[in-house]
């Protein structure tokens, strides 16, 4: 099974991301991702066996336990890869409660011997691949305002000729605590 433990993306901020999209289309090529597998990936796991979930679902739960709901705050376009099969992705300010969940997450993961892509955490979410981006200025855009995530979801990836399709397996809410 292809897992991933990804923030979900709450729904105001999705939408706002979604007609983001829809005016990157006016001047971007590529493959577009649909609103719903929105998300930001906080550790992608890879094949794992399915006697292993329980050991991550416990992951879950205890990093939900000791880390608040998260402001995310877009910060700006980027684009991983070259030419014509490159990623656009929509990133947001590593801020120092972002970044502790990341690290606790990782941590937790480690600990219990549960491998991971160790690639330094960019806090982003996907907005289309093969993406080709015109030389120069883009249009003047609407970027996202900031919103509160607080659920953590462990994820099933399936990868077809279509694109992927993430099934959520398990999921853990992220404390409100008092500012």
């Amino acid at each position: 099974m292809r897992l991933f433990i990804a923030l979900e993306i709450p729904q105001d901020l999705q939408d706002d991301v979604a007609a983001l999209a829809r005016q990157l289309k006016a001047s971007v090529q590529g493959r577009f991702l649909p609103p719903p597998t929105y998300h930001l990936t906080l550790a992608f796991l890879g094949d794992m066996p399915e006697a292993v979930i329980p050991s991550i679902e416990s992951v879950l739960e205890q990093t939900a336990s000791s880390c608040e709901a998260i402001t995310l705050q877009p910060d700006g376009l980027g684009k991983f890869g070259r030419g014509e099969d490159g990623t656009l992705w929509l990133g947001f300010a590593p801020t120092p409660e972002l970044m502790r969940l990341a690290e606790e997450l990782r941590s937790c993961l480690e600990d219990r011997g549960i491998p991971f892509d160790d690639k330094p955490f960019k806090p982003h979410l996907t907005l289309a691949r093969r993406a080709r981006i015109p030389k120069g200025e883009l249009p003047a855009l609407s970027f996202p305002y900031p919103a509160t995530a607080d659920v953590v979801t462990l994820f099933k990836s399936t990868l077809s000729k279509e694109g992927a399709t993430y099934d959520p397996l398990y999921q853990a809410s992220l404390e409100h605590l008092p500012r």
